[in-house]
Protein backbone atom coordinates (compact mmCIF):
# COMPACT_ATOMS: atom_id res chain seq x y z
CA UNK A 1 0.00 0.00 0.00
CA UNK A 2 2.88 2.11 1.29
CA UNK A 3 4.57 2.09 -2.36
CA UNK A 4 1.19 2.39 -4.49
CA UNK A 5 0.87 5.75 -2.47
CA UNK A 6 4.19 6.92 -3.19
CA UNK A 7 4.33 5.39 -6.47
CA UNK A 8 1.05 8.02 -7.51
CA UNK A 9 2.55 11.11 -5.40
CA UNK A 10 5.75 10.71 -7.98
CA UNK A 11 3.29 10.47 -10.49
CA UNK A 12 1.34 13.42 -9.56
CA UNK A 13 5.09 15.95 -9.21
CA UNK A 14 5.90 14.74 -12.65
CA UNK A 15 2.74 15.71 -13.90
CA UNK A 16 2.63 18.89 -11.97
CA UNK A 17 6.19 19.94 -12.39
CA UNK A 18 5.46 19.04 -16.11
CA UNK A 19 2.62 21.74 -16.85
CA UNK A 20 4.82 24.52 -15.70
CA UNK A 21 6.16 27.31 -17.59
CA UNK A 22 9.30 29.28 -16.92
CA UNK A 23 7.38 32.23 -18.89
CA UNK A 24 4.88 33.11 -21.77
CA UNK A 25 6.69 35.69 -23.50
CA UNK A 26 3.29 37.87 -25.45
CA UNK A 27 2.77 37.29 -28.84
CA UNK A 28 1.89 41.13 -29.78
CA UNK A 29 1.49 39.47 -33.50
CA UNK A 30 -1.66 38.08 -31.98
CA UNK A 31 -4.71 39.26 -30.43
CA UNK A 32 -4.57 40.11 -26.82
CA UNK A 33 -7.60 38.67 -24.86
CA UNK A 34 -8.78 38.69 -21.20
CA UNK A 35 -5.88 35.96 -20.03
CA UNK A 36 -3.30 38.22 -22.39
CA UNK A 37 -1.93 37.16 -25.29
CA UNK A 38 -0.90 34.17 -26.70
CA UNK A 39 2.61 32.77 -26.29
CA UNK A 40 5.22 33.33 -28.28
CA UNK A 41 7.16 29.82 -29.78
CA UNK A 42 9.85 29.78 -27.69
CA UNK A 43 12.25 28.82 -30.18
CA UNK A 44 11.25 32.77 -31.54
CA UNK A 45 12.25 34.15 -27.73
CA UNK A 46 15.26 36.13 -27.30
CA UNK A 47 17.09 38.34 -24.26
CA UNK A 48 15.51 41.38 -25.23
CA UNK A 49 11.87 40.05 -24.79
CA UNK A 50 13.17 40.76 -21.31
CA UNK A 51 14.33 43.88 -21.28
CA UNK A 52 13.15 47.26 -22.11
CA UNK A 53 14.44 50.16 -22.26
CA UNK A 54 11.66 52.92 -22.83
CA UNK A 55 11.52 53.83 -19.12
CA UNK A 56 15.09 55.37 -19.86
CA UNK A 57 14.29 59.20 -20.63
CA UNK A 58 11.07 61.52 -19.24
CA UNK A 59 7.97 61.56 -21.40
CA UNK A 60 6.87 63.83 -23.41
CA UNK A 61 4.49 66.25 -20.75
CA UNK A 62 3.59 69.38 -23.36
CA UNK A 63 -0.17 68.36 -22.97
CA UNK A 64 -3.06 69.44 -21.43
CA UNK A 65 -2.27 67.63 -17.70
CA UNK A 66 1.55 69.09 -18.06
CA UNK A 67 2.13 65.32 -16.99
CA UNK A 68 3.35 61.59 -19.37
CA UNK A 69 3.12 57.98 -18.45
CA UNK A 70 5.22 55.52 -20.34
CA UNK A 71 3.89 52.15 -19.84
CA UNK A 72 6.03 49.03 -19.85
CA UNK A 73 2.55 46.84 -19.77
CA UNK A 74 2.60 43.34 -22.05
CA UNK A 75 1.51 45.59 -24.84
CA UNK A 76 5.00 47.21 -24.90
CA UNK A 77 6.94 44.32 -22.90
CA UNK A 78 6.26 41.06 -24.02
CA UNK A 79 8.10 39.58 -21.42
CA UNK A 80 5.85 40.21 -18.08
CA UNK A 81 2.94 38.49 -20.22
CA UNK A 82 1.54 36.15 -17.95
CA UNK A 83 4.07 36.85 -15.19
CA UNK A 84 1.07 39.05 -13.20
CA UNK A 85 3.09 42.45 -13.10
CA UNK A 86 3.88 45.57 -15.03
CA UNK A 87 5.88 49.06 -14.48
CA UNK A 88 5.50 52.63 -15.74
CA UNK A 89 7.26 55.87 -15.24
CA UNK A 90 5.55 58.96 -14.89
CA UNK A 91 6.86 62.58 -15.23
CA UNK A 92 5.21 65.61 -14.18
CA UNK A 93 6.38 69.47 -14.76
CA UNK A 94 5.66 72.18 -12.97
CA UNK A 95 1.95 72.44 -12.22
CA UNK A 96 0.85 68.82 -13.47
CA UNK A 97 -1.62 66.59 -12.66
CA UNK A 98 -2.93 63.05 -13.52
CA UNK A 99 -6.28 63.59 -12.85
CA UNK A 100 -8.74 60.71 -11.13
CA UNK A 101 -8.53 57.21 -12.77
CA UNK A 102 -8.90 53.55 -11.96
CA UNK A 103 -6.84 50.48 -13.35
CA UNK A 104 -10.04 48.04 -13.24
CA UNK A 105 -7.20 45.22 -13.39
CA UNK A 106 -4.68 45.88 -10.91
CA UNK A 107 -3.46 47.58 -7.90
CA UNK A 108 -0.46 49.81 -7.80
CA UNK A 109 2.26 50.94 -5.95
CA UNK A 110 3.96 54.27 -6.85
CA UNK A 111 7.48 55.44 -5.88
CA UNK A 112 8.72 59.25 -5.86
CA UNK A 113 12.34 59.33 -7.46
CA UNK A 114 12.25 62.74 -7.70
CA UNK A 115 10.60 65.83 -6.56
CA UNK A 116 7.10 65.80 -4.36
CA UNK A 117 3.82 64.46 -5.11
CA UNK A 118 0.25 64.87 -3.73
CA UNK A 119 -1.15 61.23 -4.28
CA UNK A 120 -4.49 59.79 -2.80
CA UNK A 121 -7.20 57.62 -3.45
CA UNK A 122 -11.10 57.67 -2.39
CA UNK A 123 -11.95 53.80 -0.92
CA UNK A 124 -15.92 52.57 -2.34
CA UNK A 125 -17.42 54.17 1.06
CA UNK A 126 -16.07 57.31 -0.65
CA UNK A 127 -13.03 57.86 2.22
CA UNK A 128 -10.52 59.99 0.87
CA UNK A 129 -6.81 59.13 1.82
CA UNK A 130 -4.30 61.49 0.88
CA UNK A 131 -0.66 62.36 1.32
CA UNK A 132 2.37 64.72 0.48
CA UNK A 133 5.17 61.77 -0.94
CA UNK A 134 8.55 62.85 -1.56
CA UNK A 135 11.43 60.64 -3.01
CA UNK A 136 11.65 57.56 -1.64
CA UNK A 137 8.27 57.36 -0.47
CA UNK A 138 6.09 55.02 -1.70
CA UNK A 139 2.02 54.60 -1.64
CA UNK A 140 -0.52 51.88 -3.17
CA UNK A 141 -3.18 51.89 -4.41
CA UNK A 142 -6.11 49.34 -4.20
CA UNK A 143 -7.18 47.59 -7.53
CA UNK A 144 -9.76 49.38 -9.24
CA UNK A 145 -10.14 52.93 -6.93
CA UNK A 146 -10.28 55.86 -8.34
CA UNK A 147 -6.84 57.83 -7.43
CA UNK A 148 -5.01 60.80 -8.40
CA UNK A 149 -1.40 62.78 -8.24
CA UNK A 150 -0.26 66.30 -8.38
CA UNK A 151 3.22 67.78 -8.83
CA UNK A 152 3.33 69.43 -5.24
CA UNK A 153 7.29 70.50 -6.28
CA UNK A 154 8.45 73.96 -7.77
CA UNK A 155 10.30 71.61 -10.36
CA UNK A 156 10.11 68.30 -12.13
CA UNK A 157 8.68 65.15 -10.11
CA UNK A 158 9.25 61.40 -11.54
CA UNK A 159 7.45 58.35 -9.85
CA UNK A 160 7.76 54.69 -11.49
CA UNK A 161 4.59 52.72 -10.65
CA UNK A 162 4.44 48.99 -10.38
CA UNK A 163 1.09 46.88 -11.15
CA UNK A 164 0.09 43.67 -9.90
CA UNK A 165 -1.01 42.48 -13.99
CA UNK A 166 0.36 43.07 -17.05
CA UNK A 167 -2.03 45.02 -18.63
CA UNK A 168 -3.76 46.70 -15.47
CA UNK A 169 -6.28 48.44 -17.95
CA UNK A 170 -6.84 52.37 -17.26
CA UNK A 171 -10.16 54.72 -17.59
CA UNK A 172 -9.95 58.59 -16.31
CA UNK A 173 -13.03 60.17 -14.91
CA UNK A 174 -12.97 62.94 -16.76
CA UNK A 175 -12.68 61.42 -20.29
CA UNK A 176 -15.46 58.87 -19.59
CA UNK A 177 -17.75 61.67 -19.12
CA UNK A 178 -16.59 64.69 -21.30
CA UNK A 179 -14.60 63.27 -23.69
CA UNK A 180 -16.75 61.38 -25.99
CA UNK A 181 -20.48 61.45 -27.11
CA UNK A 182 -22.57 60.80 -24.08
CA UNK A 183 -25.27 62.98 -24.28
CA UNK A 184 -24.62 66.28 -22.45
CA UNK A 185 -28.64 65.99 -20.56
CA UNK A 186 -27.34 62.73 -19.03
CA UNK A 187 -24.19 64.08 -17.77
CA UNK A 188 -26.20 67.11 -16.30
CA UNK A 189 -28.52 64.55 -14.94
CA UNK A 190 -25.73 62.68 -13.57
CA UNK A 191 -23.32 64.43 -12.32
CA UNK A 192 -25.29 67.94 -10.58
CA UNK A 193 -23.45 70.22 -13.35
CA UNK A 194 -25.23 72.93 -15.36
CA UNK A 195 -25.65 73.14 -18.77
CA UNK A 196 -22.95 75.63 -19.77
CA UNK A 197 -19.97 73.65 -17.58
CA UNK A 198 -21.08 70.79 -19.18
CA UNK A 199 -20.53 72.04 -22.42
CA UNK A 200 -17.24 73.72 -21.54
CA UNK A 201 -15.39 70.43 -20.20
CA UNK A 202 -16.77 68.39 -23.47
CA UNK A 203 -15.12 71.61 -25.66
CA UNK A 204 -11.40 71.15 -23.51
CA UNK A 205 -11.62 67.33 -23.52
CA UNK A 206 -12.99 66.76 -27.17
CA UNK A 207 -16.32 65.91 -26.70
CA UNK A 208 -19.97 65.56 -28.34
CA UNK A 209 -23.27 65.08 -27.78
Amino acid sequence: MLRTIFFLSFLLIISSHASVQDFCVGDLKAPEGPAGYSCKKPSLVTVDDFVFTGLRSAGNTSNLTKAAVSTAFAAQFPGVNGLGISIARADLAPNSIIPMHTHPGASELLLVTQGSILAGFVSSANDVYLKKLRRGDVMVFPQGLLHFGINAAAGNSIAFVSYSSPSPGLQFLDFALFANDLPSKLVEKTTFLDAATVKALKAVLGGTG
